[in-house]
């Protein structure tokens, strides 16, 4: 798929304004400040194992960071278009919808992945530190990976029902925190509802990951739920194109 002009053109407008450097800063000063009082923790509470556990406490830490940082984020990917009326020019170019929802797409993930390398010297200042097993790191930076993915698809698909910046981030970060909340109040329901809660829960299926164990469902999930909101974004243009049309 031709999707790279699209997402040449996104990155660039990340890193050509304040955004990006803004929210890398914000995400790596509330990382660094987590990964100090976590291991601060540890190392006052002896006898707790930390190079294993300090992740955990870290990964759970940072699944929080970033549902606040991907609006902020997912929030101009096509409100911004939209608002300015250029994304009438988008659909005039020789490319398809997918193709556009795709740049957009990859570009944001790939900023949200140079944010999330930004954390990787810990691991690697800790190790010098103390010998430690970098696979349960790996498995926990795998899960914030696919979270990431996920929060990015529902941004963009956010972003495409409105023309306020403002309005998509808070949307979008509205119902992150359901994906949140959905599985803090399961005693309320039956068994069976409880056992659906937690089968839809984005954040339960990152648990196995910030203990350091890979699950091919929690992977199979994360991969159908972004594809499921890319979906639905690819029929809000395509809505949107078709009123145009009328």
């Amino acid at each position: 798929m031709n999707y790279y002009p699209i997402f040449k053109r996104e990155f660039k407008s990340y890193f050509g304004s304040w955004i990006a450097y803004i929210i890398s800063s914000v995400f790596l000063l509330m990382s660094g400040f987590f990964f100090y009082t976590d291991l601060n923790f540890f190392i006052l509470w002896k006898g707790q194992d930390i190079s294993e556990g300090l992740w955990q406490y870290f990964f759970l830490d940072v699944r929080f960071i970033i549902l606040i940082m991907v609006p902020l984020l997912t929030m101009r990917l096509l409100s911004e278009e939209k608002k300015r009326g250029t994304i009438e020019l988008l659909f005039t170019l020789p490319l398809k919808d997918s193709e556009i929802i795709l740049g957009k797409y990859w570009a944001c993930v790939t900023v949200f992945v140079v944010m999330l390398s930004l954390t990787i010297p810990y691991s690697i200042i800790l190790s010098i530190m103390q010998p430690m097993d970098f696979a349960p790191v790996m498995a926990g930076y795998l899960g914030l990976f696919l979270l990431g993915c996920s929060f990015i698809s529902i941004g963009i698909f956010i972003s495409s029902l409105t023309e306020n910046d403002l309005v998509s981030a808070f949307v979008t970060f509205i119902i992150l925190s359901l994906f949140w909340f959905i599985s803090w109040n399961q005693g309320v329901g039956g068994e069976t509802i409880n056992n659906i809660l937690l089968r839809i829960s984005l954040f339960d299926h990152f648990s196995s990951f910030s203990k350091g164990v890979v699950e091919t469902k929690d992977i199979i999930y994360n991969l159908i739920f972004s594809l499921f909101f890319l979906f639905l974004t690819f029929k809000s243009l395509e809505s949107r194109k078709w009123q145009g049309n009328r």
